[in-house]
C-alpha cells in the first residue's frame, strides 16, 4: 500500500484522545474522527485540520477508510466492530474486546475469514520488560511453572463519584473489565485458558453498582495457579502499576512495566544472557526506541505495529490479535460466573507456544458445541 492509510478514530475520550493523536502523527496515515459530544467536536473542529463527525456510521459511509481505532464505551465495540468488518476495514479496537465472550469470539472468525487485521489494546503485550518475561518463559527457563500472582493496582475510584459509563456494569464499567483485564491478557499470553477459576470476590470500596477490587484463583493445565489481586482504589499508587510474580522449578520472575528481575538455579541452554542466581534487566535496555514517543513507548509501539499490519499486509495475527482478546473476555466471563456461583465452561485446548508444547501451558479457543 504506497499511499497513506486512511484512518477512522471513534471516540474521543480519554484513551480515544490519546489514540488521535499517535495516528494522526503516524508519517503514514490520513486521520478523520467522530464523536457524539457535540461540544467537543465543535471545539476541536476550530483547531485541528481533520475532518470530524458526530455519526459513526456517517463516517464509515462517506469516507473511503482503510481502518479504524474504536475508543468509546465498552457495551459499544462490539457493533462498531462488526459495521467495519462488514465494509472490509481493518480494526483497531480498545480493551476489553467485548462484553459477551461470544460475539468476540465470533469477530474474531469474522476478521480471520476476510483476512482483516484485528488489534485490541492491551498495550502492556508492547512493554519491554513483559515481553523479556515471555521470551524467558517461552525457552522453559523456570522449568515448570507452580505458582502465579496477578497484580495490578491504582488510584482510580477514591471516593464515591459522579455516575460515568465506567461505573455501570452494563456499560463495562467496573475494575474486572477496565484493570484486572490487563494480568488476566498478560496470563492468557503466557498460559492459554485457565481451567478453572475459584475463590472469585468482586468487592465494592466506594462505589454503588460496580467492583472496585477483584480476587480470583486461576488454575492452568500442567499444574500451574494463578492467584488474581486487583484494587482500582489504591491511592499508594500514583498510576495503574501491573506486576507479576512467577515461580519455577528452576527459578522465578518478578516483573512490572519498569523491571524484568530473573533468579535461576542453573542457566539455560539458549538464554546465554541470564546465569545463575539474578539478572535485572530494565525495560529501556529492552525496549526498541519508537519512531517517536507520545504518552509511552509501548502505546506508541502498538499503535505502529497495527498501522503496519494494515500497510504490509502481514503479522496479521499479532500477539494482542481478536483472538487472544477473545480469551481474555472468557476468562472474564468465569470469573464473573464464578463470584455468582455458576461456572462457564473452559474451552478446549489447542497447543500452540512453546510453553505449551513442553507441557507448561495451553492456548485455549473456545467454541460451543
Amino acid at each position: 500500500m504506497s499511499r497513506k492509510i486512511r484512518v477512522g478514530l471513534a471516540g474521543l475520550g480519554k484513551m480515544g484522545l490519546s489514540h488521535f493523536a499517535l495516528v494522526n502523527a503516524h508519517p503514514d496515515t490520513e486521520t478523520v474522527a467522530c464523536d457524539a459530544t457535540g461540544m467537543l467536536v465543535d471545539m476541536l473542529s476550530r483547531n485541528i485540520p481533520n475532518r470530524l463527525y458526530r455519526d459513526y456510521d456517517r463516517m464509515l459511509a462517506e469516507e473511503q477508510l482503510d481502518a479504524v481505532v474504536i475508543s468509546t464505551p465498552s457495551r459499544l465495540h462490539g457493533g462498531m466492530v462488526r459495521a467495519a468488518l462488514d465494509r472490509g476495514i481493518h480494526v483497531f479496537c480498545e480493551k476489553p474486546f467485548c462484553l459477551d465472550w461470544r460475539e468476540s469470539e465470533a469477530l474474531a472468525d469474522l476478521a480471520e475469514a476476510r483476512g482483516l487485521v484485528g488489534r485490541v489494546g492491551y498495550h502492556y503485550r508492547h512493554v519491554g520488560a513483559m515481553r523479556e518475561m515471555k521470551r524467558i518463559v517461552d525457552a522453559g527457563a523456570l522449568g515448570r511453572i507452580t505458582h502465579v500472582l496477578a497484580e495490578a493496582y491504582g488510584p482510580v475510584v477514591l471516593r464515591p463519584k459522579k455516575q460515568t459509563w465506567r461505573s455501570r456494569k452494563s456499560e463495562g464499567g467496573g475494575c474486572l473489565y477496565d484493570y484486572a483485564a490487563h494480568p488476566l491478557n498478560l496470563l492468557n499470553w503466557l498460559f492459554g485458558a485457565p481451567e478453572r477459576v475459584s475463590g472469585s470476590v468482586l468487592g465494592s470500596v466506594f462505589s454503588d453498582e460496580i467492583d472496585d477490587e477483584v480476587f480470583a484463583t486461576l488454575s492452568f493445565p500442567g499444574g500451574t495457579t494463578a492467584q488474581l489481586s486487583v484494587n482500582w482504589s489504591d491511592e499508594s499508587h500514583r498510576k495503574m502499576s501491573t506486576k507479576l510474580s512467577l515461580i519455577g522449578t528452576n527459578g522465578r520472575i518478578n516483573v512490572d512495566r519498569q523491571e524484568c528481575q530473573v533468579y535461576l538455579r542453573a542457566p539455560v541452554a539458549g538464554l546465554p544472557d541470564y546465569g545463575k542466581g539474578w539478572t535485572v534487566r530494565y525495560t529501556t535496555e529492552l525496549t526498541e526506541d519508537p519512531w517517536f514517543y507520545l504518552r509511552g513507548e509501548e502505546y506508541s509501539h502498538q499503535i505502529d505495529d497495527f498501522v503496519r499490519a494494515v500497510r504490509d499486509g502481514a503479522g496479521r495475527t499479532g500477539e494482542n490479535d481478536f483472538r487472544s482478546a477473545a480469551l481474555t473476555d472468557r476468562t472474564i466471563a468465569m470469573i464473573l460466573a464464578d463470584a455468582a456461583g455458576e461456572t462457564v465452561a473452559a474451552p478446549a485446548a489447542v497447543a500452540q507456544s512453546p510453553a505449551a508444547r513442553r507441557g507448561l501451558g495451553w492456548f485455549m479457543r473456545g467454541r460451543e458445541g
